[in-house]
């Protein structure tokens, strides 16, 4: 068992060694390189496998012809990989998991591995192949492989547009507002998710549904329509929360779903249709594209003429066997030694001339292309195009001033629905309302911060006595404190109390009765003034009474902290003393401490239990801090 154990932990290891070792054999030296191609017969494409063999051949020539024509004696061949799966019903791209990493394992075990492979179009089996560490060194080609989940892959090229560069666009595009026939920012969106669809629309539209993009992050609405009753219900629903919806297919598909659903004014559906070259050819649109605008490429012009180039995929099948010859040409004239590391670098920030013209491959192998947005002229009926975008710049260049829109105004409307003039009324009308509501609210709290500010940093001076108001009971204004075990059992404490601002307060006999307080002391007084903590007893200032001074001092109903832990009377058991309680205590003491160090006083100089008193919800707040000056001894 522990052998078996060991040869499953070491088998990865030797699986990288014969790459390597296959690799550099006679297949990718000694002027005779070959591209493996992998042909998967999937049914998502429409190209079939004889003319992708066609493309690859006819490519092959072309990259032969330029190094007879430098004098250079190469051989270049392709070795045709083909792999039906007989375990699914399906030949689809959603059953292709696993076949490429099976048909790339046949590859390496048949020892006709070569320099680079042109992989599988399908994300599923693409980014399986990519994910191994085993052959991260490959330099593998696709013409497809669009999901997000293929990006940044060390050794992916990719000659078809992926999603990643179509969220480029839609995230610019909903930003711009200074173009003459967008003048508003879009902030919310519906996205069309058809059921039958194609490869590339399936991963172009994952894209615009996940949260993790530049797009979808900066939305501020965003919704899933997953069928034609969905969709015609919204493009006439006043209450939508957006006007405009993203879905991908042709202009056919738009007509089915919708068929002859009224679709309201202000409702504008992209179509993502890249790889469609029928609004070139025909130019020829309906009535049922009037509120649509459709995102293509540039019209094909096939700088090589094969009748087999139908389609954009049988052209990426002839750039990447072109690629391969275009970078090969570099190692061979410069007569360098050919590694898959090597030939991956050569992929990166590169420029090659394509069938159909430049091919331009970014920092990560993704190509580059001018997006073209397209509307409907409704007076003609005819495409005819709206802007450009470059992926490669994320620049956007206007190819109108003046559309023919079917909008308004020869304008897109904005995105969010309702911003007619009853509307816009109402808005006004609840804005200006909501104005003054706030308006008066915040005068409100502005006038009492600034009575409440006043109070906390004015300057010390006495307090009006006629505001010292007497109890409304019918006790004196005097409260009696009993300490049970104390041996003064049958001495009373009488403190002087009244009321101040609706607060029932201590009035204490101050060391100056005269009130002739030095420099020091009045400075003494105004620090007290401006500390103002929910553990520590607010000082509210001085008053003169008949010929006597007082502070004026917040009250605590249950006296000093020893009053209370001596309390037997009314805790007999001492119930109230647990460790919760003592936990309280000793966390409202450090809080209101804490607050005194921070402050202008800085310190107390005669914490002690009786300088501690406790209100009526057993929160415990510190006393006669910052008083050296002004009370008389033993107060």
């Amino acid at each position: 068992m522990r052998e078996l154990v060991l040869v499953l932990a070491i088998w990865p290891l030797f699986s990288s060694m014969q790459l390597l070792k296959q690799v550099g054999s006679n297949r990718c030296s000694n002027n005779s390189y070959v591209i493996n191609v992998m042909l998967m017969n999937y049914s998502d494409f429409p190209s079939s496998t004889d003319s992708l063999k066609l493309a690859v051949k006819q490519a092959l020539e072309r990259v032969r012809k330029e190094f007879q024509m430098t004098g250079e004696n190469v051989t270049v061949d392709a070795i045709f990989h083909p792999f039906t799966s007989s375990l699914y019903v399906s030949q689809a791209c959603r059953t292709s998991t696993c076949e490429g990493v099976e048909l790339i394992k046949t590859i390496y075990d048949s020892g006709t591995l070569g320099c680079a492979v042109i992989g599988p179009a399908c994300t599923y089996a693409t980014f399986q192949m990519v994910s191994l560490e085993t052959i991260l060194s490959l330099p593998l080609i696709s013409v497809g492989s669009f999901g997000l989940s293929c990006d940044y892959k060390v050794n992916l090229t990719r000659l078809l547009t992926p999603a990643r560069k179509l969220n480029q666009f839609f995230s610019h595009f909903w930003k711009h507002s200074e173009l003459p026939f967008k003048t508003t920012t879009w902030e919310s969106v519906y996205i069309y998710k058809r059921t039958e669809t194609s490869e590339a629309c399936l991963w172009y539209m994952n894209a615009l549904d996940a949260g993790i993009t530049e797009f979808s992050e900066k939305l501020k609405f965003k919704d899933i329509l997953r069928s034609p009753e969905q969709l015609k219900k919204t493009v006439k629903n006043p209450n939508r929360k957006s006007n405009v919806i993203i879905m991908c297919g042709a202009p056919e598909d738009v007509n089915t779903d919708l068929g002859t659903e009224k679709v309201d004014n202000d409702i504008v559906i992209i179509l993502i249709d890249l790889f469609n070259n029928v609004y070139f050819k025909k130019n020829i649109s309906a009535d049922y594209m009037h509120n649509v605008l459709a995102l293509t490429l540039p019209p094909a012009n096939y700088s090589y003429n094969y009748n087999t180039m139908e389609d954009d995929f049988l052209a990426g099948y002839f750039n990447a066997v072109l690629l391969f010859g275009h970078s090969l040409k570099k190692f061979v004239i410069s007569q360098s030694p050919v590694s898959s590391f090597s030939l991956i670098k050569e992929f990166r920030n590169t420029t090659f001339e394509g069938v159909v013209g430049p091919v331009i491959l970014d920092e990560f192998g993704d190509i580059d292309s001018n997006l073209t947005v397209l509307y409907t002229s409704p007076t003609t009926n005819y495409f005819k195009p709206l802007l450009y975008f470059n992926t490669q710049s994320n620049e956007t260049y206007k190819a109108t001033n003046s559309p023919d829109f079917i909008w308004k105004n020869h304008k897109l409307p904005s995105d969010t629905p309702g911003t007619g003039p009853h509307i816009l009324t109402i808005a006004v009308f609840t804005l200006t309302g909501i104005v003054i509501l706030v308006l008066i609210i915040s005068l409100l709290i502005l006038r009492k911060y600034r009575r409440d500010n006043e109070r906390r940093w004015k300057k010390w001076s006495h307090i009006p006595p006629e505001e010292i108001l007497p109890l409304e009971t019918s006790d004196t204004s005097h409260v009696s404190l009993k300490i049970d075990e104390d041996k003064r059992r049958d001495t009373t404490q009488r403190l002087r109390q009244g009321k101040y601002d609706k607060k029932v307060v201590i009035l204490k006999d101050l060391k100056n009765s005269d009130g002739n307080f030095s420099e020091k002391q009045k400075i003494e007084l105004n620090k007290l003034l401006q500390i103002d903590y929910y553990n520590l007893t607010k000082f509210y200032g001085t008053v003169k009474i008949d010929t006597m001074i007082f502070g004026v001092i917040e009250y605590c109903e249950r006296g000093s902290l020893r009053d209370v832990l001596n309390d037997k009377i009314s805790y007999p058991d001492g119930t109230f003393m647990d460790w919760e309680f003592k936990i309280s205590v000793m966390y409202d003491i450090a809080k209101g401490m804490s607050y005194l160090h921070s402050s202008k006083t800085e310190v107390h100089g005669r914490l002690k239990s009786t300088n501690c008193v406790v209100d009526n919800r057993m929160v415990v707040k510190i006393t006669d801090f910052g008083c050296n000056s002004i009370l008389p001894p033993r107060k």
